[in-house]
């Protein structure tokens, strides 16, 4: 059966990155995985949390959105529940981790780097472009405090990125759009580094259990994947995109 978009089951829908896209953020980038759109945006502050403190070491950390339309009918903002959702929780810490396994902490110094994600349009894996998008912003945020001459070097050790994998009507796709997702018998989100170190797996069977041999199929998949979406950020780094 062939996908909604008419893509190759292994294959990534359109990825687009736009640097600078906040002009007063130290790093920001715009990221579109499709139709999913994600404004991620790096904050330096010259603090750091208690358990930081006198250490050396700076720390890493982010918050996660989604705009009211973001999705196909209204979201309510957090902010008027006045409690974050257990979901924006979830993913916000994803993020947090999947940036600072590959910070060097010591490097960067007592400050934080803070990484927003904001969810302008949502159409699937909206964490997935979040950490990929947030790497760049990252990035940026580093290059900018080696700019200053705050810090001597870029503290980062690899790249990052994730994807979503799942198994749809009984064939296994790479990044999954909305409808896909919705439908999935399989449900996988990736963290992988640029060496092809995992950092993360979520993987649920939404309808059904599924086989160790059908696990090592998508994760093979996403593999592939995500090694495409670094050829883009490193691309991207090096101004082959705008």
């Amino acid at each position: 059966m062939p996908r909604l978009d008419g893509r190759k089951n292994n294959e990534l829908r359109k990825v687009n990155i736009i640097r600078n896209y906040i002009h007063h953020a130290e790093g920001s980038v715009l990221i579109e995985f499709g139709n999913t759109r994600v404004i991620c945006t790096a904050s330096v502050d010259d603090k750091v949390p208690p358990f930081k403190k006198g250490t050396g070491e700076g720390w890493v950390t982010s918050e996660y959105s989604m705009l009211p339309r973001s999705t196909q009918t209204r979201n309510v903002r957090d902010i008027s529940k006045l409690k974050k959702s257990g979901r924006s929780n979830e993913i916000q810490r994803l993020i947090g981790r999947s940036l600072r396994s590959v910070v060097d902490f010591r490097q960067l110094g007592e400050r934080t780097i803070i990484i927003d994600c904001d969810v302008i349009q949502a159409d699937g894996s909206t964490r997935t472009a979040a950490i990929t998008g947030s790497f760049i912003a990252l990035m940026d945020a580093c290059s900018y405090l080696v700019d200053k001459k705050i810090i001597t070097g870029i503290p980062i050790t690899d790249f990052v990125a994730a994807v979503s994998v799942g198994l749809v009507n009984g064939q296994e796709m790479l990044d999954l759009c909305y409808e896909e997702d919705s439908n999935a018998t399989v449900d996988m989100n990736v963290v992988m580094t640029d060496n092809g170190k995992l950092i993360e797996v979520q993987a649920s069977g939404e309808l059904a259990p599924f086989s160790r041999k059908e696990l090592s199929s998508m994760l093979d998949l996403a593999e592939a994947g995500i090694n495409n979406l670094i050829k883009i950020q490193k691309n991207t780094l090096l101004g082959g995109y705008k």
